[in-house]
């Protein structure tokens, strides 16, 4: 790993591009239940805004959005390995219903969080995009001389004619493909570290007072 051949080649044996390749391919069923929520969670509490109701369900939608932030902040830790809080900072002495509602309002991790569940669609669908056609591109380039070999020497049948290059070209073919997936393994790993920057800034918020408890 000392030179870079090695470094490059190196991340086959890092278990945090496997991982972040794991959480980009979550990341679409995620992305897709939390921007569902959170749209219909935004969509009712404006509703029943005028409503008596109104102000307890988005307090409970709030609460709900947090408790979600908190798990995908499990998923981020154990996948991306950014550390993440393991509880929500104490809020302080109990407050009531309206100076509540109005700490919630002022809280930047309350909209960092409804930010993040709607930002997670489009961003699952290009981590969900990029994984599969990075890895699918990269196999066929690697397998496809293989398999042209194979069908030249009789071993395999083919309908319809098969055109491929050279024969000296094959083996560069095949050398493309496993450099187009150390690279999408590269990427990979660096989009989740980036990931894991953008969760952290979004669904934790530091302690706003030296009193506050610092969570780890």
């Amino acid at each position: 790993k000392h030179t870079t051949l090695g470094r490059f080649f190196g991340v086959y044996s890092d278990p945090r591009a496997y991982l972040s390749m794991a959480y980009m391919l979550l990341a679409l069923a995620t992305g897709i239940f939390y921007f569902t929520f959170a749209v219909t969670g935004l969509s009712l509490s404006a509703g029943f805004a005028i409503l008596i109701i109104g102000i307890p369900f988005f307090l409970l939608f709030i609460g709900t959005t947090r408790v979600l932030a908190l798990a995908e902040g499990r998923i981020v830790e154990t996948l991306l390995g950014t550390r993440m809080p393991r509880r929500p900072v104490h809020p302080g002495p109990p407050m009531g219903w309206m100076q509540r509602v109005l700490e919630m309002l002022k809280d930047p991790r309350t909209w960092g969080t409804l930010l993040y569940l709607l930002l997670m669609l489009p961003l699952g669908l290009f981590y969900f995009t990029f994984v599969i056609v990075g890895i699918v591109c990269s196999l066929a380039l690697t397998i496809a001389p293989i398999v042209v070999l194979l069908y030249h020497a009789g071993v395999i049948s083919i309908d319809g004619t098969v055109e491929s290059p050279h024969p000296a070209l094959l083996p560069l073919v095949s050398i493309l493909g496993i450099v187009l997936l150390t690279v999408t393994l590269h990427l990979s790993r660096g989009i989740g570290y980036l990931h894991g920057q953008l969760a952290k800034s979004l669904l934790v918020r530091a302690p706003r007072t030296a009193d506050e408890p610092v969570v780890a």
